[in-house]
């Protein structure tokens, strides 16, 4: 589990590698990841759009950008939290995701909430330490 808090929003982050949708004699890995953003503030804010980049072990790196995630733009008061699930296949055994979310406080301000960098591995793969 890999978790951040940034101006009072914790980001928390499970990846699960999801070995009945993967291929592996077809280089197709897929990973499901399931995301909980919590106010740990006293004000509201909104998430308005994310960014992820997604690094396969060869360093080929996708950049995906958009309104809310999940087709939400969740509104979190202060103590609630949003949690929602999403995927990612990759063509490789392994890779590295991190991405942002772009925050609206309730004076209209917006600001970047920082989702900590991710690694997605799977059985296929020996982990080797540098």
């Amino acid at each position: 589990m890999y978790y951040q808090t940034t101006n009072a929003i914790k980001v928390t982050v499970k990846p699960v590698y999801l070995e009945d949708q993967s291929s592996p004699s077809e280089a197709h890995y897929v990973w499901a990841y399931q995301v909980t953003i919590e106010n740990l503030g006293d004000t509201t804010v909104q998430l308005r759009n994310r960014t992820w980049s997604i690094t396969d072990a060869t360093g080929h790196t996708q950049e995906v950008r958009g309104p809310g995630v999940v087709g939400e733009q969740p509104v979190l008061r202060p103590g609630e939290s949003f949690e929602y699930t999403s995927g990612t296949p990759l063509k490789t055994p392994s890779g590295l995701m991190v991405g942002s979310y772009e925050m609206e406080g309730e004076d209209g301000d917006l600001f970047e909430v920082p989702v900590p960098a991710f690694s997605l591995d799977s059985p296929h793969e020996s982990v080797r330490l540098n």
